[in-house]
């Protein structure tokens, strides 16, 4: 006989460690980190300043990045390029302080990737003379999972994801090259959430950011994959749109008689009461909203 399913809980009844889908609901992450460790591990110099903003600078000197939990606004994440130690940058990509960590991760990733390849890779321009390099393969991963193209508003194309709670932006046209790096008037926006005016979190990049960068970030964005959260810190996902699902560790099987006896064989005689590791699932503390 079939058994009755168990009833489902509702969202205030959920607590502990859950996965968020889809994933552009999830929020950010307290620990910035991943979104630190792919330029760390080619040896980037990391330093910070006493209201524990992170910079992080290539061995160049031409790609910067800033961790600015104590900025003048809530970019929490900036990243820029440069042709020359002493010009405007290049290009300029913006996180700001609520969007999921692993959007970011997969930027820092992909830049990683480029740097190493050389100037070529991590200063080329976006150009649809190039098989590689056309901006459109930004787009094909959304497209590729659903995403679908609104009609196009003024010099605005944008592309919704299909629960319409996520859009990336294209604006065409002449821009601002200043306020592309330090407004939301960029040529990319990327955002989720019911408006643009207050979206959940929002990315920007200006014009001349490499595509497989960009690309990078809309692979990430577009994963079916759900992402893990701490249920006490989904402040940022919108309300009731979320999925959450509570993430049930496996169940270990009992020790045999054996298995103590081998550990016990092990163990030192006394350890001293601070060597025993501790641990957590507790978030860190909030960071400190935007003063915008």
């Amino acid at each position: 006989m079939r058994q009755p399913e168990a009833p489902q809980a509702s969202e205030a009844e959920i607590d502990g460690d859950v996965f968020v889908s889809p994933r552009h609901l999830a929020g950010r992450t307290e620990v910035g980190d991943p979104g630190l460790e792919p330029l760390l591990a080619l040896g980037w110099e990391l330093r910070h300043d006493d209201l524990s903003n992170v910079f992080v600078t290539a061995p160049d000197r031409k790609v910067r990045l800033g961790y600015l939990p104590e900025g003048e606004d809530d970019g929490l994440w900036r990243i820029n390029a440069y042709n020359d130690l002493f010009a405007p940058p290049v290009w300029g990509v913006c996180f700001n302080d609520s969007c999921p960590t692993e959007f970011v991760t997969a930027f820092t990733t992909a830049l990683a990737r480029a740097y190493e390849q050389g100037p070529d890779a991590y200063l080329a321009p976006p150009d649809p003379g190039h098989a590689d390099r056309d901006p459109f393969l930004a787009v094909v991963p959304l497209i590729d999972r659903g995403w679908q193209f609104d009609r196009p508003h003024h010099n605005v194309f944008a592309i919704r994801s299909p629960d319409k709670l996520a859009c990336l932006e294209f604006t065409t046209g002449h821009l601002n090259p200043e306020a592309e790096l330090t407004t939301r008037d960029a040529r990319w926006h990327l955002w989720a959430g019911t408006s643009a005016h207050r979206p959940a979190w929002y990315a920007t990049a200006s014009t001349d950011t490499p595509v497989p960068l960009l690309t990078a970030v809309t692979e990430c964005v577009s994963d079916p994959a759900p992402l893990p959260r701490w249920r006490q810190a989904t402040f940022s996902y919108v309300k009731g749109m979320a999925s959450l699902t509570p993430i049930v560790a496996p169940r270990r099987a009992a020790p045999t008689p054996l298995d103590i006896q081998r550990a016990a064989s092990r163990r030192p005689a006394a350890l001293p009461a601070s060597s025993v590791p501790r641990w957590s699932t507790t978030s860190r503390p909030a960071l400190p909203g935007p003063r915008r």
